[in-house]
């Protein structure tokens, strides 16, 4: 390291040290943070209904007296830990009070948060967990049950018995991979005669990656395939596309993660036979809701749980389904976003 540059990141720590400081203030007297929130993406309705959960969050704050401002900005793709990375280290030089972050990677943030935790800056982790002690809180679904009620579920559609299909995520997921092996577990302790034919493939971050490795699992497993997982939205949606494009959908049971209006659409035409859905408007609220009381030097959970369930045909028009598959996000963001 040269000794400019030794000079600029210890400014740049100092700076952060300082602004932290002083929006934290002294007891549970501070009334302005700052709060920079970070999701894995930008695109889909999952981190849309973060996002609004975070400005309802800060809408209802500011009613009490509190002064909190969203800054929003992540990666546009899920699978752009460079990127995830820059954007933490670029609020660390802005003196935000914290940070409330969903990481693509378990092990790829630890730099980057241990290093605003050594500038003051303290961090809230949701969504998917992160491999280090320096967080304030953990605000997310139990993905494990998430995976459980998964398996349950395909269980009851097989009568116990059949060829099952995992399609994974991508490696380093820590929220994926906890439901992965929830199904795998569960369906190993309580359906012995259901197989799995294939738990290792990754469909990658896009739908579009997603579809061509569901092209390739069903061109290889797919004359005697009675069930298949899918542990996010993008891999629903792609393994969906891909059931369609050869006139299957519907006739494999799908079990898919997350909810968007074009799997409402395939499960009322018999084509996707349970979504497991998180509250994802609510786990923004309550990240935001619970930096706030650890800025002002509350006590707060080290782990926060939002909630998981599992929406079928039989129980999709009663109300607590409908308001999960349909986020209210726009009411907080404006019907633009």
């Amino acid at each position: 390291m040269t000794l400019r540059t030794f000079w600029r990141a210890a400014a740049v720590l100092a700076l952060a040290a300082v602004c932290a400081a002083c929006s934290r203030g002294s007891g549970d007297t501070a009334r302005s943070f700052t709060l920079a929130v970070i999701p894995k993406g930008t695109t889909n309705e999952f981190w849309k209904s973060t996002h609004a959960g975070a400005v309802k969050a800060a809408d209802e704050l500011k009613g009490k007296g509190v002064d909190v401002s969203i800054v929003w900005k992540g990666p546009l793709r899920e699978d752009d830990r460079e990127q995830q990375v820059q954007v933490v280290e670029g609020f660390l030089s802005q003196g935000v009070s914290g940070l409330v972050l969903a990481p693509l990677d378990e092990r790829a943030l630890v730099r980057p948060v241990e290093e605003a935790a050594r500038a003051g800056i303290p961090t809230l982790i949701f969504d998917s967990d992160l491999a280090s002690k320096e967080i304030v809180s953990f605000v997310a679904t139990d993905n494990y049950q998430g995976g459980v009620l998964a398996a349950r579920e395909m269980g009851k559609l097989l009568d116990g018995k059949g060829n099952v299909l995992l399609l994974r995520y991508q490696e380093g997921s820590a929220s994926t991979t906890f439901r992965e092996e929830g199904f795998l577990d569960t369906l190993k302790k309580e359906f012995p005669n259901i197989r799995i034919v294939s738990s290792d493939q990754y469909a990658g971050a896009t739908r579009d990656t997603a579809k061509r490795a569901s092209e390739n699992l069903l061109n290889r497993f797919g004359p005697r395939l009675q069930g298949i997982f899918c542990v996010n939205e993008s891999s629903t949606a792609g393994m969906l596309l891909a059931l369609q494009d050869i006139n299957r959908a519907g006739r494999i049971k799908l079990i898919g993660f997350d909810s968007t209006q074009a799997f409402i659409d395939a499960m009322r035409a018999g084509q996707l036979h349970g979504l497991v859905v998180q509250d994802p408007l609510n786990m923004g609220y309550r990240a935001v809701l619970t930096m706030v009381d650890y800025l002002q030097k509350k006590p707060v959970e080290k782990r926060v749980d939002t909630g998981v369930w599992m929406i079928t045909p039989q129980n999709i028009d009663e109300e607590r389904s409908q308001v999960l598959l349909k986020p209210p996000y726009q009411k907080y963001l404006g019907e633009g976003q």
